[in-house]
């Protein structure tokens, strides 16, 4: 073999050897460490994400160049971060992910660049963008430039937002201002035990405040999950956490100018549903499921629900409809009776803004008595945090179809979908109760003098609501005044849903021009 080839061979064994040490990691005692906490490296995080071999790492011999406190001798290759990208399902995914045996994951000026320059590359190739966290935050012996690392990357979060799909998925410790990333996101994946976000730790909260309490119990998976609503879904391992990122990944599109995923499961698009003749009750005030109506109406019963630990008494879910992904927003009668509150008026106003952005349909299932009343909610915003629910699908250009199941009382009835704020198609069940409030308060309201003065107050107030309901709540009331498209028949739901979702994808509505809006706070 000629001298020139040997040289050319042995820097391609030197290359190889590198990258090998680099995947390896300078501490092998360090990736044991990972594993015995119940964690993954990076580099098998980012296997369990991709397909398999389709990976392409973009600088992993980037090292840093800070000195000072004993920096200068330790040069590790990658910094701490793994970024590149490769493909879910065949289709175009970025990826980066913190290495948590290299400085604990923490981030410097190096480690900032290469997530800065994934961050680019994916909005350049209209691209999905999935962060693997796992770091200790910024890294103190680089100072303010480790701060302005987070600047970069908070300033990319934003400015990609609604023009690719942005997760965040919280595998480990995610601290002060750091958590302000998966924040600015479109979904936030947590795991139990091992993943915490937190402004300011328990040591602090401590300090300040004189309260103790856990990391788990300040700022664990279900605590975000199912009270301060930071996260929308918590799992118990990394396996199953990654595999429903790939699951959520295949129902959404690459970027904002294009379409979800078509995939045709062989469920008959004319399937009768004959079963919510049976799920619904006819009284009102009954309780039923309403995740078992978008089951059996739906693609094979399957649906992937956003945030259903939190403000569970709506729903907020991804499915499919003849193949189409759709965004389903549905009261939730089993929970607080399906009424709006704070929680729930925010948790549909953000879900609602996602699927406008990336062009996904909604098909909103009304069954609501309305806003919840009390003094908390009052004091708490209800006005101007209830309005965003109301500001997102005023603002939606998206194929929208309310149906109306049962009641729809107030103020709430219009915000959730109806005709009068934009709904493409209004669609009502023959037990709808269209009206301003029940007819029970209707009438002690319009007819309190009366029923206070009769002899049998029940009697007339019993007669004042039955002519309440035959007047005004009957039915076919509002769909005679052209408030409801049609009032079908419920075993019918999921054809003329499918119907009338294929009229309208093509539908093109144009905003106002501005250079944007300013929502509810």
């Amino acid at each position: 073999m000629p001298a020139a080839n040997q040289t050319i061979q042995s820097r391609i064994d030197e290359l190889t050897a590198i990258k090998e040490s680099a995947q390896l990691g300078p501490d092998p005692a360090a990736t044991e460490r990972q594993h015995a906490k119940g964690k993954l490296t990076a580099h098998e995080r980012v296997a369990l994400l991709l397909d398999k071999g389709s990976f392409n790492e973009v600088e992993p011999l980037r090292r840093h160049r800070a000195s000072g406190f004993g920096l200068e001798h330790k040069k590790p290759y990658s910094d701490g971060v793994i970024t590149g990208w490769g493909t879910v399902d065949g289709r175009t995914v970025f990826v980066y992910a913190h290495d948590f045996r290299i400085f604990g994951g923490a981030l410097g000026e190096a480690h900032a660049q290469k997530i800065h320059k994934i961050m680019d590359l994916a909005e350049a190739a209209g691209a999905p963008l999935v962060s693997l966290n796992d770091g200790a935050g910024a890294r103190i012996q680089e100072g303010v430039t480790a701060l302005a690392g987070y600047g970069g990357i908070f300033q990319r979060n934003t400015k990609a937002s609604g023009v690719i799909p942005q997760i965040s998925v919280m595998l480990g410790p995610c601290a002060g201002g750091a958590a302000y990333s998966p924040a600015l996101t479109d979904f936030v994946f947590m795991v139990r035990e091992t993943s915490q976000m937190f402004i300011t730790g328990p040591d602090v909260v401590k300090a300040v405040t004189g309260e103790e309490i856990t990391q788990n119990g300040l700022g664990g998976a279900d605590v975000h999950a199912g009270t301060s609503g930071v996260a929308h879904f918590a799992y118990d391992d990394e396996e199953q956490c990654i595999e429903d990122v790939r699951y959520l990944l295949s129902m959404l599109p690459a970027n904002n100018r294009e379409l979800a995923p078509v995939v045709r499961t062989g469920d008959p698009a004319d399937r009768l549903n004959d079963a919510l003749l049976d799920l619904v009750p006819a009284g009102s005030g009954q309780a039923y499921d309403i995740r078992k109506v978008i089951e059996e109406v739906v693609d094979d019963g399957e649906y992937f629900e956003v945030q259903p630990a939190w403000a569970p008494n709506i729903v907020c879910a991804l499915t499919r409809l003849d193949g189409h992904v759709v965004g389903i927003v549905a009261n939730q009668p089993a929970a607080m009776a399906g009424v709006l509150d704070i929680e729930a008026s925010e948790k549909g106003a953000r879900f609602v803004q996602f699927c406008d952005a990336f062009n996904i349909p909604l098909v909103t299932l009304v069954d609501v008595p309305g806003f919840l009343p009390g003094v908390d909610q009052e004091h708490n915003g209800i006005i101007r945090r209830g309005a965003k629910l109301l500001y997102a699908y005023c603002n939606a250009t998206v194929p929208r179809i309310s149906l109306v199941l049962r009641k729809a009382y107030g103020g709430a009835y219009i915000v959730m979908d109806s005709r009068s704020i934009g709904a493409d198609l209004a669609l009502a069940w023959p037990t709808n109760e269209i009206a301003v409030m029940g007819a029970e308060g209707a009438a002690n309201v319009i007819f309190r003098r009366e029923i206070n003065a009769s002899d049998d107050p029940d009697a007339v107030r019993e007669m004042r609501i039955k002519e309440y309901k035959d007047e005004l709540m009957h039915p076919y009331y509002a769909a005679e005044r052209g408030l409801i498209d049609d009032v079908i028949d419920p075993r019918e739901t999921r054809t003329i849903l499918i119907r009338s979702l294929d009229m309208l994808r093509a539908k093109h509505a144009d905003l106002p021009s501005r250079k944007h809006g300013n929502p509810p706070q």
